[in-house]
């Protein structure tokens, strides 16, 4: 049935009723069981329906519901609606929100549609409790009165109070945030209070600008009693093509040794050009590292700016160019010997397999490379590769194997930089290598019934290739950090750059042993090591390849049920068997929790590292109910004989309500090695009544 009324543009209000029942003399309707009248996009429910047809005022009571455009749902004794239903005044509210949010108010009125101010308000998203309805939520929100604003997507209040189980704790005579529907509204975050050795006291209080429906930004100011004020923000777009995010911050700093006017930005970006490249920019630069630490914008050894051009064609090709600017922060590293990489490219291509089932791949790459002070290199190189798997008559795996190398350059400054080269081999260089190898695999299957089968893989492959002789004249930029384990026992370049070549001949062996449990579960091991024809002056000391026997590697998996992982790998002295290298792990998993261990042994590396390093760590997370978790990490350095971190966390989280305390506990690092990275506690604290805000601690 449809009615006039006197709204503009509305259309008429229309309903469905059990009986209907219209006074001629009054001009009134009445419509009585199971009612429910519309307009537009709005719906209400009641058992009775009264509509004046002169005044075009209605009123609904008896279980009545509202039921607004956006979905949200109010429920009422007695509602009385005019301007077609986008007027209203209420009395007895109770409201079903967004994400879970509910609101209840003595009365309520509601103007133009869009502004509802409700009176003797609780608002709360925490489920009331089954067994005693009456029993006040885990946290609610008493206002004097509340003003819903549909169109800004915000919540008012004024005179209102946080109660947590019906006990006040935080009275204000204002308070507000965004609709729980609300996408995104500008207006105050949360602030962060806490106490630093570099701040003292602080509070941080953050402004979020929703600009459009595209970017968004942030802006917040940090006060404290030790140091001025600092400002900062962020900026963030989103394109149709891609995204920008700028981030940055200016302040002041006194107390340590970067005193003075300092900052910071961070940003980053990437857009995609069309189905096959895209480009992309970060620039990382900040006044000092104790800037970032005192200030807590983290605390980054290295800072990288990079602008970039990529390609992707399938599986088949690859292509970039790019250029590299580093800051080093740490005091220990010389800036003088920081690269500026202006620019470098690189680009692959796979070839589609040949008759004989080989496949060839091709690149390329090219860097120029500039310091301050030290080596200045220009570099080109490209390489050839074909291998060719073949499948003998007892299931044996042949494959052919070969890289060809072609490598020309510039270099300045060698004698200047030990790291990177040695005196005598400024000017032009050129050179090329070639390596061949011939892969040998028989893997042995048998079946072990109901426990599964097992395998015995041996393995042996020769390599060969001119010897290369000293390269110590050639600059070293991509090849400084080399470690020997059983992830390259079988490259044929066991460098991972084009800076140092591996030559000579030599046999790489190996044994594979695998159990395969039916349950999906496995113990995995390989054992090896290689031998050449003669020894390689490339690889220090150390290495584990600077004999002509190397040092034997392997590495072991043990997961024979769901519930228990362990991973190690080693490296093995060939003559006195002393471990060069352990890193292992252990994990548990255990339903509602999870417990790891890990063993890390190193020896000092060539060029990268000056002492050994022995430490182990364990962690784990447990659920203790529904809400409840917790964790525990710890890192503890053996040739030091103390710890190294430690860290602490228990998170309440349901359904309205989050808390989390977090500890975190850092020891300074040996001071001949890292002298200005120094030790410190972070103690966290965060409170967050979810649909309003988060409410933070923090103290270091």
């Amino acid at each position: 049935m449809g009615l006039g009324n006197r709204a503009v543009g509305e259309g008429p209000v229309t309903f469905t009723a059990d009986e209907v029942e219209y006074d001629q003399t009054t001009n009134m309707v009445t419509a009585r069981g199971k009612v429910e009248a519309w307009q537009g996009d709005r719906v209400l429910r009641a058992d009775e329906f009264t509509y004046d047809r002169d005044t075009g005022v209605a009123t609904a009571t008896g279980n009545v519901a509202l039921i607004e455009p956006d979905g949200q749902t109010l429920f009422a004794d007695r509602v009385e609606l005019t301007d077609g239903m986008r007027d209203a005044a209420i009395e007895g509210i109770r409201g079903l929100l967004a994400a879970n949010a509910r609101v209840a108010a003595a009365g309520a009125r509601r103007t133009g549609g869009t502004v509802t101010d409700l009176a003797r308000v609780v608002y709360s998203s925490c489920d009331l409790c089954p067994e005693d309805p009456t029993r006040p939520p885990l946290w609610q929100l008493r206002a004097r009165i509340a003003t819903l604003d549909s169109v800004e997507q915000r919540v008012r209040y004024r005179d209102a109070a946080v109660q947590f189980g019906g006990v006040p704790l935080l009275y204000t005579p204002y308070f507000s945030h965004a609709s729980p529907d609300a996408p995104r509204a500008s207006g105050f975050l949360s602030p962060t209070f806490g106490q630093t050795r570099f701040l003292g006291g602080f509070a941080e209080l953050p402004y979020y600008w929703a600009i459009d429906d595209h970017s968004d930004a942030t802006i917040s100011v940090t006060a404290s009693t030790d140091q001025v004020p600092n400002l900062g923000g962020a900026y963030r777009r989103r394109f149709n093509s891609g995204e920008v995010t700028f981030e940055g911050s200016i302040g002041n700093l006194d107390g340590t040794d970067a005193d003075g006017i300092g900052g910071h930005v961070f940003s980053q970006g990437r857009f995609t050009l069309d189905e096959n490249w895209r480009v992309g920019f970060a620039v990382n630069r900040a006044s000092s590292r104790e800037y970032l630490q005192a200030w807590r914008y983290g605390a980054p050894r290295v800072l990288t700016t990079t602008a970039y051009a990529e390609g992707f064609w399938g599986a088949e090709g690859y292509a970039r160019i790019d250029s590299m600017l580093y800051q080093g922060l740490d005091a220990a590293n010389s800036t003088d010997l920081t690269p500026f990489v202006l620019p470098r490219g690189y680009a692959d291509y796979v070839f589609p397999n040949d008759g004989l089932g080989g496949r060839f791949t091709v690149d390329a790459s090219a860097f120029s490379l500039f310091r301050s002070s030290g080596t200045d290199t220009r570099r080109v190189a490209t390489r050839t590769t074909y291998e060719l798997p073949l499948i003998g008559g007892m299931g044996d795996i042949w494959t052919f194997r070969t890289h060809a190398d072609l490598v020309g350059g510039w270099v300045d400054g060698l004698a200047l930089a030990p790291t990177y080269g040695d005196a005598g081999g400024d000017g032009f260089f050129g050179r090329g290598h070639i390596r061949t190898a011939l892969d040998w695999r028989m893997p042995f299957v048998r079946s072990a019934g109901e426990y599964g089968s097992q395998i015995i893989e041996p393995r042996v492959q020769v390599v060969t290739g001119p010897a290369t002789g000293s390269q110590l004249r050639f600059p070293n930029e991509d090849s400084v950090d080399f470690e020997f384990t059983d992830a390259n026992l079988f490259s044929l370049n066991r460098f991972y750059g084009r800076d140092r070549f591996e030559g000579g001949t030599r046999a790489d062996a190996a044994l594979r042993g695998a159990w395969l449990f039916p349950n999906g579960g496995q113990i995995e091991g390989l054992a090896g090591r290689s031998v050449r024809l003669a020894t390689d002056e490339t690889f220090a000391d150390g290495s584990g390849l600077e004999n002509r026997s190397s040092d034997w590697v392997g590495r072991l998996r043990l997961a024979p049920v769901t519930w228990l992982e362990l991973l190690g790998r080693g490296r093995l002295d060939k003559d006195t068997g002393e471990g060069r290298l352990w890193d292992a792990t252990a994990t548990v998993f255990g339903g509602p929790f999870s417990l790891s261990g890990g063993y890390l042994l190193t020896n000092p590396a060539p060029n990268v590292t000056t002492r050994k390093r022995e430490e182990f760590s364990l962690g784990g997370t447990f659920r203790l109910n529904e809400y409840w978790r917790v964790g525990l990490f710890g890192r503890y350095d053996i040739g030091l004989d103390r710890p190294v971190a430690a860290q602490a966390s228990a998170t309440y989280e349901d359904e309205c309500f989050i808390f989390e305390t977090r500890f975190v506990r850092s020891w300074a690092e040996d001071p001949s090695t890292r002298a200005d990275y120094t030790g410190g506690t972070l103690l966290l604290f965060r409170v967050g009544l979810k649909t309003i805000g988060d409410f933070g601690l923090r103290a270091l």
